[in-house]
């Protein structure tokens, strides 16, 4: 799900923000204008092409197959929706590769990952429209559990539709297999997330969250979620290719598409989504063809015109100018169109939905393979830019909005290391930003380096158009900075700025210090363990004895015992991590025992290696021992404490699997 904590995290988006007043609620307004009197005017493009079926099945046709080649995805479907109808529907390669079964766009059936919310943040609002539920009350009134107020504020629908209620990622059963692990309200109450914000001040993006919102629905209406969907949302729409329920039901079983890793890969099992309403949806492309439709058309059968203005026009600013998330889509504001939009990940389907309310053109795509090095971002950014560019262009010259000497300062002021503000914070999950987090820094001519790179993969170029807003060259990126104290606090791009922030972390849970403090502690810790057998083979070869007795021996052989379970232990926690975030099916309790046993041994050793190695340096330096000895005696204490401070900041030391 977009989502993908998979996506997220890899790239240290693994996937602490200032508190910001308190914002009140929100209503309708523009697209942000541009902040920078020098910005170039966009001007239209002369001689656009028109949207027909038959230039964009052209179009379609000439990218699609040679993406999904090159990127080793073994099948797609692609949806075009204008003024009502289907302009196009068209699927590409394979649902099933071993039998050679072909996409069939009219019934193949795709899971769109977290596009599934843009159905529960649907059922919301109809619930709103009948005065059963209200935006801006809290939450609670509706649950029969309690989510805590933070910062005496309490969470709110508004708050849940906009990403900004506050908490923390919650990871465990994200995607299993098999069936669902218990019902939903359950698996609510089980544990419930810390809140690391206040509502409304920032964005985080939450599954939870999401699927708070599909348990009111629930028991606001009386129903549950999956009846709810078909009767309220895929009945009037005529989704017979359509379900939440997980597993699906017997009679669309057949017409599932595989999930792969590659194309040549074998196929997957069918992905259970434990918090079902924020990701478990599988459709086919005609069917989601019908509830883009259905938005553009004011609402159609599901909504009032008024509720589904309501919907997509009342926007959260966050960081002006980027983009923002309207209840439930997030703007993608490209060529001076507004589009609202949503994109979902699985483990293995990739997929976006876009609307250009202005055009009423909808652009819907689904892949069924993760495919290679992370192809399916570049190919569903290329289709969605590409799309814009070539019925929708806009010429944009960028013009810098200051001068050199200040965008050198502003970019000096930019550099540094960077967390998501989606992130896991009070559980051992935490230790994922050990990863180094996300650097922004500078190139020889001061030129900031970031960690996005273009559809291409190469590094980008960025322009500073206004103080403190940057313009992608040859893009249509934008990035933007919020200052704190005159000094850089959050920054964040457009394709993340509605659900995200790139914050600074607090300086003592920093991984632009702490990362390399670990490593490096880690190796010497791992040379004075080795030094223990090989100095015993070398003894033995040579017949020499080790020159230590009484205290002495008996420290040498601690410090050597306890560096060697610290370095079992941080390896340990980095193949669990790394294991449980390569597998998502891991993520449901089948590492629960690595996890107790990490963290029993972990603080035994991490705690214990810092008393035996200040009590040997204080023998060594009292001692008759060589200039090297005490060296090492000091790195090795230096070491245990950079890694036991790690160990407390990141929650190495702690006990429980919730997270």
């Amino acid at each position: 799900m977009r989502g993908s904590l998979k996506s997220l995290f890899a790239g240290a988006v693994a996937l602490m923000a200032q508190p910001a007043l308190a914002q009140p609620a929100p209503t309708p307004v523009d697209p942000v204008p541009t902040t920078s009197a020098a910005a170039a005017v966009p001007i239209p493009v002369p001689g656009a092409l028109a949207l027909t079926k038959a230039d964009v099945d052209a179009w379609l046709d000439g990218y699609m197959p040679y993406a999904l080649a090159r990127g080793a995805v073994a099948g797609a479907v692609v949806v075009v929706v204008k003024d009502g109808q289907v302009l196009t529907q068209r699927g590409y390669g394979y649902s099933d590769v071993e039998k050679r079964t072909p996409v069939d766009p009219e019934t193949t059936m795709f899971r769109p990952g977290s596009v599934s919310k843009l159905f529960t943040w649907t059922a919301v609002m109809q619930l709103v429209q009948e005065g059963k539920l209200d935006l801006d009350t809290d939450v609670n009134a509706y649950l029969d559990f309690r989510i805590p107020p933070r910062e005496g504020k309490p969470v709110t629908l508004r708050n849940i539709m906009t990403h900004t209620a506050g908490f923390e990622e919650q990871i465990r059963g994200l995607i299993s297999k098999g069936k669902p692990e218990a019902p939903l309200g359950d698996l609510l109450k089980r544990w419930v997330p810390h809140r690391i914000y206040a509502p409304g001040t920032t964005p985080a993006y939450s599954n939870y969250a999401t699927a708070l919102a599909g348990y009111i629905v629930e028991r606001a209406s009386g129903m549950s979620f999956d009846d709810y969907i078909d009767q309220r949302i895929f009945a009037p729409l005529g989704m017979a290719h359509s379900s939440f329920r997980q597993p699906l039901p017997e009679r669309l079983q057949p017409l599932m598409s595989k999930g792969y890793a590659t194309a040549s890969g074998e196929p997957k099992p069918y992905e259970i989504v434990g918090l079902a309403p924020a990701g478990s949806l599988a459709a086919s492309g005609a069917d989601m063809a019908k509830f883009m439709i259905a938005h553009l058309a004011d609402g159609g059968p599901l909504l009032s015109p008024e509720t589904a203005k309501l919907m997509h026009t009342t926007t959260l600013t966050i960081l002006p100018p980027l983009n923002r998330m309207a209840l439930g889509f997030y703007e993608q504001r490209i060529n001076g169109q507004t589009a609202i939009a949503h994109g979902g990940d699985t483990q293995w389907f990739h997929s976006d939905l876009v609307l250009f309310p202005k055009e009423n053109v909808g652009l819907f795509i689904s892949m069924n393979s993760s495919g290679k090095e992370g192809v399916t971002g570049p190919i569903r950014n290329t289709l969605f830019e590409g799309f814009a560019d070539r019925y929708f262009p806009l010429e944009h010259a960028i013009k810098a909005g200051v001068d050199e000497k200040t965008a050198a300062e502003h970019a000096k002021m930019l550099a540094g290391t960077y967390i998501s503000s989606r992130r896991a914070e009070s559980s051992f999950m935490k230790a994922l930003e050990l990863a180094g987090g996300m650097k922004i820094g500078l190139d020889g001519k001061g030129n900031l380096v970031l960690p996005f790179k273009n559809t291409g993969g190469e590094q980008s170029k960025w322009v500073e158009t206004a103080p403190f807003v940057w313009e992608e060259v040859g893009g249509h990126g934008r990035m933007a900075a919020k200052l704190v104290d005159g000094k850089v606090d959050w920054v964040s791009i457009d394709a993340i700025s509605a659900i995200m922030m790139l914050q600074r972390p607090a300086w003592y849970a920093s991984p632009g210090w702490l990362t390399p403090g670990v490593l490096a502690g880690l190796a010497v810790l791992g040379l004075t363990a080795l030094s223990w057998p090989i100095g015993a083979v070398v003894r033995r070869r040579y017949g020499a004895q080790l020159p230590l007795t009484g205290k002495d021996l008996k420290v040498f052989r601690l410090v050597r015992g306890f560096a060697a379970a610290v370095t079992v232990v941080l390896i340990g926690w980095a193949v669990t991590l790394v294991s449980m975030m390569g597998d998502f099916h891991l993520l449901g309790g089948a590492m629960d025992w690595a996890v107790y046993l990490l963290q029993i041994v972990g603080t035994i050793a991490f705690i214990g290696m810092v008393a035996v190695a200040a009590w040997n340096l204080l023998l060594v330096w009292t001692g008759r021992r060589g200039w090297f000895s005490k060296l090492w005696s000091i790195l090795v204490l230096l070491a245990a404490l950079v890694i036991l401070w790690a160990a407390f900041a990141f929650h190495l030391i702690s006990f429980g699997v919730q997270f």
